[in-house]
């Protein structure tokens, strides 16, 4: 196992790149135990120095995350991973609210989750000068085209900390709730987003909303935005190669990857060349392609050198840890700019689903919520959070 990590390699070539752990910060430890359980002896004390790296609550400003996003499937993750520990949480908060039914008490639950995760990341949120240590708290994903819902929802959450940034879906309505947020200074990570005009939506309702903050002189001083690109979930969950085939067009894997990316470049060269303030979140990652018979990491590689977020969950770090040939894979310094094959534009190009999303006005406002990529996702999610509310349900039993 290498000494530096390729997480840690690619960071050393991209300034202004972070790093951010895609899970509840909660469930940390025990992600190392698990790993350090099923490494190998000789591996074993490298990544023990490797995980001290990445969460170090002694020396926060020199630690590989630099930041959290959650969402939730993954706080239905934190509960499954210490169901006692939650469990007498939720008991203690109906001692203290007697007349909390199951919802209230799921969401009770999820602002504690919001409060011990971002308690965490403090200590970096304020040895950066407020600039890192944020962790993104989701609202709730059933409410995705309720504007009134989500905002009371957003207000709540962004009470809890300083360092609380609230998580907004790329619909209709969230844009709406995005620019509202803005203007009275509360950060914002805007997820669900798969296609450029959402992107591009998004950094224009941020502009919008700061200069409405500064015509009403809001303190700045701890605002952020980022714009998130669920990459797979466009290209995979979304059906890229199933429209593709609708043309008579087969994608490789390779494509469907290069397809996702194009999206993002052309979003973060628009970031640049507007001089918005929202930085470029990239999220959904995915092994792969193989090339020559090596394993090859894309979604990271060509982002090499940007000044972006890339949000990890435990799953891929993990894929990429025991990744065979991991070692191999070399970043090119500025690949972030460079621009993808013609070739494989001029096939992606012929793909209705592809072209709209890669150009700015492929999509007007009202048609994001009939994006396959975004109802499909926003239906996991309300899956999960129906998960959480039937754990708050069982919490009451007994009680």
């Amino acid at each position: 196992m290498e000494s530096r990590n390729l997480f840690e390699r690619l960071v050393d070539v991209s300034p202004g790149m972070e790093i951010w752990w895609d899970s509840s910060p909660v469930i940390f430890d025990n992600w190392c135990k698990k790993m350090l359980e099923k490494a190998g002896a000789r591996d074993r004390e490298e990544l023990s120095r490797q995980f001290s790296r990445m969460y170090d609550e002694n020396n926060p400003q020199a630690q590989l995350f630099r930041g959290v996003t959650t969402n939730p499937p993954l706080s239905l993750q934190a509960i499954q991973d210490d169901p006692a520990y939650w469990g007498k949480v939720a008991r203690d908060i109906l001692t203290d609210n007697s007349g909390l039914d199951k919802e209230g008490l799921f969401w009770e639950l999820y602002k504690r989750r919001v409060k011990r995760g971002s308690d965490m990341y403090l200590p970096l949120f304020e040895a950066s000068g407020y600039k890192e240590g944020y962790l993104s708290g989701q609202v709730d994903p059933r409410s995705v085209f309720d504007a009134e819902a989500m905002t009371r929802q957003a207000e709540e959450l962004a009470a809890i900390n300083p360092n609380v940034m609230i998580k907004v879906p790329g619909s209709q309505e969230g844009y709406e709730v995005i620019e509202y947020l803005t203007a009275k200074g509360i950060s914002t990570n805007n997820t669900l987003t798969f296609v450029l005009p959402q992107l591009v939506d998004c950094a224009q309702s941020v502009k919008r909303g700061l200069e409405k903050a500064k015509e009403n002189g809001v303190d700045l001083s701890q605002w952020r935005s980022v714009i998130t690109h669920m990459e797979s979930r466009y290209g995979d969950l979304g059906g890229l190669r199933d429209f593709a085939k609708e043309k008579a067009i087969e994608l490789t894997d390779g494509e469907v990857r290069l397809a996702e990316l194009a999206i993002f470049k052309k979003a973060y060269k628009y970031l640049i060349d507007n001089n918005l303030p929202s930085k470029m979140l990239s999220c959904s990652l995915r092994i792969g392609p193989t090339v020559d018979g090596h394993n090859r990491i894309w979604h990271l590689e060509e982002k090499a050198g940007a000044s972006i977020v890339v949000t990890c969950p435990p799953g891929f770090i993990d894929q990429v840890l025991f990744l065979e040939d991991v070692d191999q894979i070399q970043f090119e310094k500025d690949r972030i700019l460079e621009d993808i094959p013609k070739a494989v534009m001029d096939k992606l190009m012929q793909v209705p689903y592809f072209e709209r999303a890669y150009s700015e006005d492929g999509y007007s406002r009202d048609e994001y919520n009939t994006h396959p990529a975004l109802q499909r996702t926003a239906s996991q999610f309300s899956k999960a959070t129906d998960e959480m509310v039937e754990f708050a349900g069982k919490c009451f039993e007994g009680h």
